[in-house]
C-alpha cells in the first residue's frame, strides 16, 4: 500500500486549454488495461523536456529528443505501458519511428512533430502492430477531460494514480496547470527517473520554458529515489499551449513568472513525492535534509548515501534505530575533508549524534518512537557551511524484493 497517499479524484483534475487526451486499451502486456495514451497539442503550443542520462536509453527516448529539436513544432505525443522498446536496437528504433508515423497520418501532421515514450519490461520486442491498430480508437477517445484516465494509462507497477492540477492569475488571467507521472520502481534521479507530463494553457517562450523545466526537474524528480537504480525510459515533459488568453511571458522578470513557477514546482514536487509514497513496497516516506554543507553538490552526495544504503533502509522497514548505519553512509558519501566531530544527526525532533559519536542525550525509545511513524524527517548537520539539499526516499520492504522478482511473470 502507498505511505499516505490517495488516488486522485477526477472531479479536481482541470482540463487545460490546447490539450487533449485519448486512451485505448491494446494488449501490449495484459488484455484489457488501459495501455496506450494520445496527448494531442493545439498549433503553437510549446515544448521542453529533459531525458535520462543513462547510456542505454530507450529508443523513444532518442526519437523523441530527436524530434524535440527540430524544426517543426510537436503536435502530439503517444505512450504506450507494458513494454519500455529499450534494448531493442534497431528495431527499436524502427518501431518507435513507425508508431510516430501512424499517428500523425491519423492527425493530419508530420511523423517528426509526435514524441513517443514507452514504460514497461526492457530488452522486449515492442508489439508494434497492436500499438498502431489501436491508436484510432484512442485519437477518437480525444477529450479536454480525460486526465484522469490518462493517469491510470500510463501506470506499471503503481499502485496509485499520480495526477493534481492548479490555477494561478497571470496578468488577470486565470491559468491552469495539470500534471501527471507515472513510477514506482527503478526510480534514481539522473534528470528524472520516470515518466512526467505537466501541461499549461500559460503563453510561455520556448526559451524559458526549456529552462524552466529544466529547473523543475532539478528541485523535484531529481530529488528522489526509490531502489537507486536509474531507468533506460524516463523522460519529464513541460507543455505550454498559450490558450489562457494573457500576454506572452518571454522574461523571468516578468512580475507574474514567479509565481506561475511555483506553482508548476509546487506540481512537480508534489508528483514527485507521490512516486516515492508509491515506491515499490514501500511502508515508510523519509524526509532526508542535509543542512550547513559547503556546496548543495556535497549536500546531495550526504544524502543520497543514506537514501541509498540498502542497510539504512530495511533498518526503517523495521522501524529499527540502528542509526550507526546512518554515520556510516554519511562518512562514505565522498566529503573527504569531512570533520566528523562537527555532524549533528537529528531523527525527527531527537539529537542522535554528535562529537563523533552518540548523543549523551539520546535514548533508544526515542527512535523507536520516531522509526516507527509512516513518515520519518532525518537531519545532516554538516557544520561547514550554509549550502543544503532535501531529498526524499522510501524503506526497503520485502514486497521490494517480490515486486521485482515476479516483474516479468
Amino acid at each position: 500500500m502507498p505511505v499516505d497517499l490517495s488516488p486522485p479524484l477526477k472531479e479536481e483534475l482541470l482540463p487545460v486549454h490546447g490539450v487533449s487526451l485519448g486512451i485505448a486499451k491494446a494488449g501490449i502486456k495484459r488484455p484489457d488495461r488501459r495501455d496506450l495514451l494520445v496527448i494531442q497539442l493545439e498549433e503553437h503550443a510549446q515544448i521542453a523536456g529533459v531525458f535520462t542520462q543513462n547510456r542505454f536509453c530507450a529508443a523513444p527516448v532518442a526519437v523523441a529528443k530527436a524530434h524535440l529539436s527540430g524544426p517543426l513544432p510537436i503536435r502530439a505525443l503517444v505512450i504506450n505501458t507494458g513494454n519500455a522498446n529499450a534494448g531493442t536496437g534497431q528495431d527499436g528504433l524502427d518501431h518507435a519511428e513507425a508508431t510516430c508515423a501512424a499517428l500523425a497520418k491519423l492527425l493530419d501532421c508530420q511523423p517528426q512533430q509526435i514524441l513517443p515514450f514507452s514504460t514497461g519490461v526492457i530488452m522486449e520486442p515492442l508489439p508494434v502492430d497492436r500499438i498502431i491498430e489501436h491508436l484510432p480508437v484512442a485519437v477518437a477517445d480525444l477529450s479536454p477531460d480525460n486526465w484522469f484516465a490518462a493517469a491510470h494509462a500510463i501506470m506499471t507497477t503503481d499502485t496509485v494514480a499520480k495526477s493534481v492540477s492548479r490555477q494561478v492569475v497571470v496578468d488577470g488571467v486565470a491559468v491552469t496547470i495539470t500534471g501527471m507521472a507515472k513510477g514506482s520502481g527503478m526510480i534514481h534521479p539522473n534528470m528524472a527517473t520516470m515518466l512526467g507530463f505537466i501541461a499549461t494553457d500559460a503563453n510561455i517562450s520556448q526559451i524559458l520554458l526549456r529552462s524552466l523545466v529544466k529547473m523543475v526537474a532539478d528541485c523535484s524528480f531529481n530529488c528522489i529515489t526509490v531502489d537507486g537504480d536509474t531507468s533506460t525510459n524516463d523522460a519529464l515533459i513541460l507543455i505550454a499551449t498559450g490558450q489562457a488568453g494573457h500576454a506572452p511571458i518571454s522574461d523571468a522578470d516578468h512580475p507574474d513568472f514567479g509565481r506561475l513557477r511555483t506553482v508548476i514546482m509546487e506540481i512537480a514536487v508534489l508528483l514527485a513525492q507521490m512516486i516515492v509514497r508509491d515506491g515499490e513496497g514501500a511502508t515508510k516516506f523519509i524526509t532526508i535534509k542535509v543542512e550547513k554543507g559547503r556546496t548543495r553538490e556535497e549536500c546531495n552526495k550526504a544524502a543520497f548515501a543514506i537514501a541509498h544504503s540498502p542497510l539504512v533502509k530495511t533498518a526503517f522497514f523495521a522501524s529499527d534505530p540502528n542509526l550507526g548505519r546512518i554515520l556510516a553512509a554519511i562518512g562514505y558519501a565522498g566529503i573527504d575533508d569531512l570533520d566528523v566531530a562537527h555532524v549533528h544527526l537529528y531523527l525527527g525532533d531527537v539529537l542522535v549524534a554528535e562529537n563523533g559519536g552518540r548523543a549523551t542525550s539520546y535514548r533508544e525509545e526515542d527512535g523507536q518512537r520516531i522509526m516507527r511513524s509512516s513518515e520519518i524527517t532525518m537531519r545532516v548537520v554538516l557544520n561547514r557551511g550554509e549550502a543544503a539539499a532535501t531529498i526524499w526516499t522510501c524503506d526497503l520492504s520485502y514486497d521490494y524484493v517480490k515486486i521485482n522478482a515476479e516483474y516479468r511473470s
